[in-house]
């Protein structure tokens, strides 16, 4: 099953132009390189939701925070600690 997992940018590390950026983001302390084209507005303490490597949105902390207890209380995150996407 292919899920959105949010994410909090904690580093923004490489930018070719405004719009092609590459972020560390904290997955409750596992940390993932993540392409942010579709998140423009995107800065270091937003917390996005992240498909296949890219996040696709900026969510509040608040749903966030829901989000990752229920995909921690579902252990549909095996896929993300075993380093794979």
């Amino acid at each position: 099953m292919c899920l959105a997992i949010p994410g909090k940018i904690i580093k923004i590390d490489d930018t070719i132009d405004d719009i092609f950026r590459i972020a560390k983001v904290s997955f409750n302390g596992i940390i993932k390189e993540v392409n942010l084209a579709m998140v423009p507005e995107a800065k270091i303490d937003d917390y996005v939701l992240v498909h296949v490597g890219s996040a696709i949105s900026i969510v509040d902390e608040e749903e966030a925070k829901i989000t990752m207890d229920i995909l921690m209380q579902m252990e549909d995150l095996d896929e993300l600690e075993n380093g794979t996407d």
